[in-house]
């Protein structure tokens, strides 16, 4: 792990010095088009002391953080539940499957008109399309990680006549969960890319704010600052749901080193 933090720090030192040389050293890249490192730094102070498009960073971080946990809680919330439903029961998967591949193609952007026109500017907007973004992945891959399930495990289940609650926490979900938590991943990363968009529109607080107001005022520098915090944050909560899943699935590297033995 340590070599793999230092080849990974070792790149990102090797960009920024290609960075600082093509936009301050040899004046590769115009300043309109790509901000310098001392540029980036100062709209760093800008925004972070002073603020900018109504707030400071970390005001701007709090609510963009806010909207993208409620926004996955809420698709996890429906998401697995219905995922494991669809998988599990056919006759839920006939009914609710047709539906919901009508819905799938959507993009999540696309249902920002519609969130305006029924829950107007505020936070619900934006939540309900950071909901819708989150929650296509969380269902297929549930709905994938129940079909997995081996067949014989699911006969033992029935022939011992185990309960339907205990079954499902027992035996659905713990099997399922490694399929589930990819698609937590990917929700968590479709969050977050769709906050930015969704905050384009009627925000008055958060990172896309940030972006949207720096592009108006054609200031390069904070546009990367807004993007690097939008990178650190997406890191930071994927890091923090890695932590969460090996917590989650320590049974089965348990029942993997058993093996190994």
């Amino acid at each position: 792990m340590p070599r793999r933090l230092q080849i990974g720090g070792a790149t990102i030192l090797v960009l920024v010095i290609l960075w600082y040389l093509s936009t301050t050293v040899f004046g590769l890249i115009a300043p309109g088009r790509f901000p310098s490192p001392q540029a980036t730094i100062d709209a760093l102070g800008h925004v972070l002391f002073r603020g900018y498009a109504g707030g400071t960073l970390i005001e701007h971080i709090f609510n963009s953080l806010r909207l993208v946990i409620l926004g996955f809680l809420v698709a996890v919330a429906t998401g697995v539940p219905l995922g494991l439903l669809m998988g599990w029961n056919r006759t839920a998967e006939a009914l609710i499957n047709p539906v919901f591949l009508i819905i799938r193609p959507i993009p999540p952007l696309a249902w920002i008109p519609l969130a305006i026109l029924w829950l107007g500017l505020g936070d619900s907007a934006k939540i309900l399309v950071i909901w819708f973004a989150a929650f296509v992945p969380s269902v297929i891959n549930t709905y994938a990680g129940v079909r997995t399930i081996e067949k014989p495990v699911l006969e033992a289940a029935a022939m011992l006549g185990t309960p339907r609650l205990r079954f499902i926490r027992e035996v659905l979900v713990p099997a399922s969960s490694p399929m589930i938590f990819t698609g937590l991943r990917l929700s968590l990363q479709a969050s977050w890319t769709t906050l930015v968009a969704a905050e384009l529109v009627g925000a008055f607080y958060g990172l896309g704010r940030v972006l949207n107001v720096a592009q108006q005022d054609l200031y390069p520098g904070m546009i990367l600052v807004g993007m690097i915090a939008v990178a650190i944050l997406g890191w930071a909560t994927t890091k923090a749901l890695g932590k969460l899943e090996m917590r989650a699935l320590s049974w089965n590297q348990a029942a993997a080193l058993a093996g190994r033995g």
